[in-house]
C-alpha cells in the first residue's frame, strides 16, 4: 500500500486518472482495502480497490484548483459580457437575472462551492447545507422562511431504496 489513507488525494489508474478524489474512508475486508472517494472539484463519489489509487502531487492539486477558478470566472465574464459593456451596465443586469434563490445540499464542499458561484455572479442566494435524509423534513419551513422564486435541491443523484422520497 502506498500511503493511502483518510484525507489523501489520489486518482484511479483504471479510469486514466480523470478524476481526482480525496479518500473519505478506507474499508478493510478480508479479500481486498477498498477506499470510499469523493471528487476535489467535480461533485461525485465513488468507490475504488486501494491498489487502483496513484496519490497525486501537491503542485498538480493546485493547478486543478486554480483551473476550476478560472473555468468558474470564464462563465461570469461571459455571462455578464466583461470588457464588452461598462460596469454601470453590468451592475444593471445583476439586478434582472433572477429572483430569490434557495439551495438545499448534503455535501458541505459542494454548498461552499455553489454559494461562491452564486456570489460571484451577483445572485441573491441562500445556501443550506443540510443532509439529505433531513431535507425533506425542513424544506417547507425554509421556504416559508425565504420565500424563494427558486428552490434547487442537488445531491439526490444515487439510488437508495432505504431513503424516503421528498
Amino acid at each position: 500500500m502506498n500511503k493511502i489513507k483518510k484525507g489523501t488525494i489520489v486518482v484511479r489508474k483504471s479510469h486514466g486518472k480523470d478524476i481526482i478524489f480525496y479518500v473519505k474512508r478506507i474499508i478493510k475486508t478480508k479479500e481486498s482495502t477498498i477506499a470510499i472517494l469523493r471528487g476535489l472539484t467535480e461533485r461525485i463519489e465513488a468507490d475504488s480497490d486501494i491498489d487502483d489509487l496513484v496519490l497525486v502531487e501537491k503542485d498538480i492539486i493546485q493547478k486543478k484548483l486554480l483551473d476550476e477558478k478560472e473555468k468558474i470566472q470564464k462563465r461570469v465574464d461571459k455571462k455578464y459580457g466583461i470588457g464588452i459593456i461598462s460596469k454601470e451596465e453590468s451592475r444593471l443586469k445583476e439586478k434582472i437575472i433572477t429572483g430569490k434563490i434557495l439551495h438545499l445540499d448534503g455535501d458541505k464542499r459542494y454548498s461552499q462551492k455553489s454559494y461562491n458561484y452564486y456570489k460571484k455572479l451577483g445572485l441573491d442566494a441562500t445556501v443550506k447545507n443540510i443532509p439529505e435524509y433531513k431535507q425533506p423534513k425542513v424544506v417547507y419551513q425554509l421556504l416559508k422562511i425565504y420565500k424563494p422564486d427558486i428552490l434547487i435541491v442537488t445531491g439526490h443523484d444515487r439510488d437508495d431504496k432505504k431513503r424516503n422520497k421528498l
